[in-house]
């Protein structure tokens, strides 16, 4: 639905973390700008910080369609071990990919105000990065601890903006806009139509009818361990146990700060994503996520 105003209204938007569910994040904006809105600000962490990032540099329709294209083999040929205790990933690839599709941008260059936010581990601390290369602000702010390598930048050690404000409200209180729309990824579970959670391999044959569906994540990324050595099989499932429950003790953090964040900066809209629409790592469902932003976007929307 397209809203026709004789002035767009601008909007605030704060792209909350949640992994994969982040790529709702798409859907929503596309829906705010069929609208008529004009997105003038955005403030992101972890994948907000990303794909809020890119939809600034003006290249949300290539990661849309380069994302959407994946399958499960393609998401973990992006997996590059670090096997150091700082962290499971080292996350250089993925970033060097987007780099390459989207072009290096600095900041304080892009049209529209941009601030991703990151935690400086030895301060304990937010920082917003809302100057510099692009990518590093990203690279910084979807750093999960345990799961990505920390990344060094301006002398500190950064991770994911996540880990103390997964909803980043507050860096728009300083714009002069109409609107200020929060998307948070660690809503309440809710059972709708797009909302139920879907089995990996049921998802990956309904988005890529090729990718064989009778092997799951944990069982692929076993497979590469086994074809890289027989040194490496061994610590496979020990690894892939720390990672999972990383991953859920990361969700179980977000979720009570989120809930926090949210009663404390009110925005004028929130839309709220299920936690139960797809778990962290499932980039390859990006089709019906997209369309689960769409849909969550027109609910809170409605009537303005």
């Amino acid at each position: 639905m397209t809203t026709k105003r004789q002035e767009r209204e601008t909007i605030s938007l704060a792209l909350g973390s949640g992994g994969a569910r982040g790529l709702a994040h798409i859907g929503i904006i596309e829906s705010l700008t069929a609208r008529g809105y004009r997105i003038s600000s955005i403030s992101g962490a972890s994948m907000g910080a990303l794909v809020g990032g890119i939809y600034a540099a003006g290249e949300l329709d290539a990661y849309k369609r380069w994302v959407c294209a994946l399958n499960l083999g393609d998401v973990l040929r992006f997996v590059d071990f670090a096997f150091s205790g700082a962290g499971l990933l080292k996350g250089d690839r993925i970033i060097e990919t987007l780099r390459s599709m989207v072009g290096d941008h600095v900041i304080e260059d892009l049209p529209i105000s941009y601030t991703a936010i990151a935690t400086d581990i030895d301060r304990q601390r937010e920082v917003w990065i809302s100057t510099g290369p692009l990518f590093d602000a990203i690279r910084a702010s979807m750093a999960v601890p345990g799961v990505f390598t920390p990344h060094r930048y301006r002398g500190l050690t950064l991770v994911d903006g996540g880990l103390l404000n997964p909803v980043p409200i507050a860096p728009t209180f300083r714009d002069f806009t109409d609107l200020t729309v929060a998307v948070n990824l660690n809503a309440e579970t809710r059972s709708a139509k797009g909302v139920e959670r879907m089995p990996d391999s049921a998802a990956a044959a309904k988005t890529h009818e090729e990718t064989p569906v009778d092997l799951g994540y944990q069982e692929r990324i076993r497979q590469f361990f086994d074809a890289i050595g027989e040194t490496l099989a061994g610590r496979a499932e020990e690894q892939l146990d720390v990672f999972d429950l990383t991953l859920r003790s990361f969700e179980t953090m977000q979720n009570a700060i989120a809930a926090v964040k949210l009663a404390a900066y009110r925005p004028d809209v929130v839309i709220d994503v299920p936690r139960n629409a797809c778990a962290a790592h499932e980039f390859h469902r990006a089709r019906e996520l997209i369309e689960l932003g769409h849909r969550l976007a027109e609910e809170a929307m409605a009537g303005r």
